[in-house]
């Protein structure tokens, strides 16, 4: 099941990465950093556990 598509995931994926990339740039955010594995994640897998509970998708190809 599919619930995270178009700029979602492309913000879901750019947002994790520099989250992630902040831990190893800027030592002093490095345990807030690694929140980003989960906008990370949630791109890449193209589904949000949130989405279902709130009644959100924006995977327009997916609404089937």
């Amino acid at each position: 099941m599919k619930n995270v598509g178009g700029i979602d995931k492309i913000l879901r994926i750019v947002a994790g990465i520099a989250l992630i990339a902040s831990v190893f740039l800027v030592p002093v955010m490095n345990p807030w950093g690694w929140i980003g594995v989960v906008p990370l994640l949630t791109g890449l897998f193209n589904f949000c556990p949130l989405y279902p509970l709130i009644g959100l998708n924006t995977c327009k190809k997916c609404e089937e």
